[in-house]
């Protein structure tokens, strides 16, 4: 399966590596001198000299090859279009109509290579009012209503640590090209996917996009807490915090005696969730007097064993060094001075991890090579 990646930064290429870890031979096409923006997105950088790139590069072209093409040149669109003829999929995430202009849209492509399936990944998608601003992660979540419901109730509205709406694109972009080829098989033709930053944070809104559609009224800021389920969110400790997940009347009964107050699950006001969800302002200052007697690691030894969700809040390092990471392989070290560290693909297939085994490619890496598949 031959992927023709047009793509840069970070949907597209989430969506490339994705498809790479699952066997693809995916073909990065760069800008010449430059490449990907995130080549120079540092530091942090991997590497020394001519080879070294911004770690940012390297977490989203695991197993692709590069090649720099210029698109502004006639070579440069001849070359594309005779990989565009081989390919099985195209990914591109150019303004919308910007490849038209160059006989590389859909519809000139699909007229060379009818099984061509065709993903464009922009801001707000191929149609609509917003069809021809760009896309960027921040501004999306922010008009996309996600920031609207992130941050304390007092504070300001705050975005997500990473850029979740640009790797959710490329998470729901891949689930659509898988479908389109398999599709292929019967019909076989290809599809032009439609692929929008936009249209992703929207359903993103999953269960808060719910309650306003059915309940009427816009959810706001919470801070940690749920709007559904309580107590669900952060609490204090002896010496931090933690977060207790409760999800369920039983949880909260386990909850209740663990903390020695096995009458308070008998209450009325707090016996069923949506008590709990109508008394969360009394029932929270109540758990925060349990939670402040013990140590973070007292409580999650404690409500472990008692089968209530409850987990302590690690930093990066302390998640990229934890047990449960390494027994899992999701941290990859190979020792390779060309192949950086890096977090493996999160699906396993019999009992392996779909990741492939080449690093992230140097830019234009693979200029003599293209015409053959990946070994």
């Amino acid at each position: 399966m031959r992927v023709l990646d047009l793509s840069r930064v970070l949907a597209g290429p989430w969506a490339g590596q994705l498809l790479a870890d699952y066997g693809a031979d995916v073909l990065k096409v760069e800008r010449p001198g430059t490449g990907d923006d995130t080549r120079s997105w540092g530091p942090p950088w991997w590497g020394e000299g001519d080879t070294r790139v911004a770690a940012y590069f390297t977490c989203a072209n695991r197993g692709k090859r590069s090649v720099a093409i210029d698109l502004s040149s006639l070579e440069g669109l001849q070359q594309v279009r005779a990989l565009a003829r081989d390919a099985d999929v195209l990914i591109e995430n150019y303004k919308v109509g910007q490849l038209a202009k160059y006989g590389l849209d859909a519809a000139s492509l699909q007229t060379l290579n009818p099984r061509l399936v065709y993903c464009s990944i922009t801001g707000y998608g191929q149609t609509g009012p917003l069809a021809h601003k760009a896309g960027y992660d921040f501004a999306i979540q922010a008009e996309a209503g996600l920031m609207s419901i992130t941050g304390e109730p007092d504070g300001e509205p705050q975005k997500v640590g990473v850029a979740v709406t640009d790797l959710m694109t490329g998470v729901y972009a891949t689930t659509a090209i898988l479908a389109a080829l398999f599709e292929r098989q019967t019909t076989g033709r290809g599809r032009v996917i439609d692929a929008s930053l936009f249209d992703v944070q929207v359903a993103m809104l999953a269960n808060q996009g719910a309650n306003q559609l059915v309940g009427g009224k816009t959810p706001a800021r919470m801070g940690n807490a749920h709007p559904n389920i309580v107590p669900y969110q952060v609490f204090p400790t002896q010496d931090g915090h933690m977060v207790l997940a409760v999800g369920n009347d039983g949880q909260f009964a386990r909850l209740c005696d663990a903390a020695g107050h096995p009458a308070v699950s008998r209450d009325v006001r707090y016996c069923s969730n949506p008590a709990r969800v109508g008394n969360r302002h009394a029932l929270v200052p109540l758990i925060t007097g349990w939670t402040l007697l013990r140590t973070t690691s007292d409580w999650v030894s404690l409500l472990d064993k008692a089968g209530v969700p409850c987990s302590p809040i690690l930093d990066i390092a302390q998640v990229m060094s934890h047990p449960h990471v390494l027994a899992r392989e999701l941290r990859m070290d190979s020792g390779e001075p060309l192949y950086p560290p890096m977090v493996a693909n999160p699906m396993l297939m019999d009992g392996h991890r779909l990741v492939s085994n080449q690093p992230p490619p140097g830019l234009n890496a693979h200029t003599a090579c293209w015409q053959t598949p990946a070994q």
